[in-house]
This record gives structure tokens, C-alpha cells and sequence, in this order.
């Protein structure tokens, strides 16, 4: 077992030791989602007071809308939530590349037939985090399946921990 399995299954047991929540709903109770970045310097649970079982949270690279759709339509249509919020953040990685960059790295360290793999791979980074805060909003507000549901969006700050209403 490498250290990392070790590390899952040993923080595994502590948290199973003193779990006592095992009958909460599957629906989150308070109807909402967040949608946040995979970063490892997010907490979601702790930086938006975010109690077990009240919010589905979602993440991915960037807090892309887009790559988040499938699963913001199951949490609203089949579980019932009716608000999201998106939440990128400061110093995201996202904001470092573009397509070809990434395109590059994968085919310079894992060869050809892995940058084939990626080749028509839209990896959705983004130059600017406020304009893109707003256009992932949009997006999803110009979806009929979004229709009634309350989207606003955030940029959480990785420096300080707080966070700011974009729209």
C-alpha cells in the first residue's frame, strides 16, 4: 500500500470512529450548490461554512461551468437544488495556460500517442479571473434547464481566505 493509500484508510478510521451523521437525506437540505476548483488550498466545507449534508460541491480545474454541467443539471433536476454558486480563486493554475501550452507538456511527457489523446482537448483555462467569473454566470443562466434557479458567482482569495461577490 503506498503512503497515500495509507494516509486515505488511516484518516478513514478516525473520521468512521466518531461518524455519527449515516442518516442524512441524500438531497442536500439546503438546496444549493457550490461550484469550486479542484485546488488542494480550498476548503469548501471550512472556508463556506458548508455543514454535511446541506450543499452539493462540485469540483474541478478552474470551477468550469461547462465541464461542471452534467452534474449541476443531476443536482437540480434529480435532487432538487435551486441555487449554485461558482467560486473560482485567486493564483489558479488555470490562469497560467492556454490549449497549446497544455497540448505541449503532454506531448513533451508522455509522448505522441498521449498527445493524440488531447489533441481536440478543450482544457478551458482562462487569462482573466473576474471576466471569467461573469461569462461562466452567463453561461449558465442562458441555460433552459437553469431556468428558476439562482446563479451567482465568486472569487474566493487563496491569500487571505475571503470571499467577494462578482455577480
Amino acid at each position: 500500500m503506498s503512503t497515500i493509500e495509507n494516509n486515505l484508510v488511516e484518516g478513514n478510521k478516525a473520521y468512521a470512529a466518531s461518524f455519527t451523521k449515516g442518516d442524512l437525506a441524500l438531497p442536500p437540505s439546503q438546496k444549493y450548490t457550490v461550484l469550486t476548483c479542484m485546488d488542494a488550498r480550498i476548503d469548501p466545507s471550512a472556508a463556506f461554512g458548508i455543514p454535511l449534508g446541506a450543499a452539493h460541491v462540485i469540483r474541478n480545474a478552474g470551477a468550469s461551468a461547462r465541464d461542471a454541467f452534467r452534474s449541476l443539471v443531476i443536482s437540480q433536476q434529480l435532487l432538487g437544488t435551486t441555487e449554485v454558486l461558482l467560486v473560482k480563486h485567486t493564483g489558479c493554475g488555470m490562469l497560467t495556460f492556454d490549449n497549446d501550452t497544455a497540448r505541449g507538456l503532454v506531448k513533451k511527457n508522455k509522448g505522441e500517442v498521449a498527445a493524440k489523446e488531447v489533441e481536440d482537448l478543450d482544457f478551458l483555462a482562462f487569462p482573466e479571473l473576474e471576466e471569467k467569473v461573469q461569462e461562466d454566470v452567463q453561461w449558465l443562466k442562458s441555460k433552459a434547464v437553469e431556468e428558476g434557479v439562482r446563479v451567482t458567482g465568486w472569487i474566493y482569495e487563496v491569500e487571505t481566505g475571503r470571499v467577494r461577490k462578482v455577480v
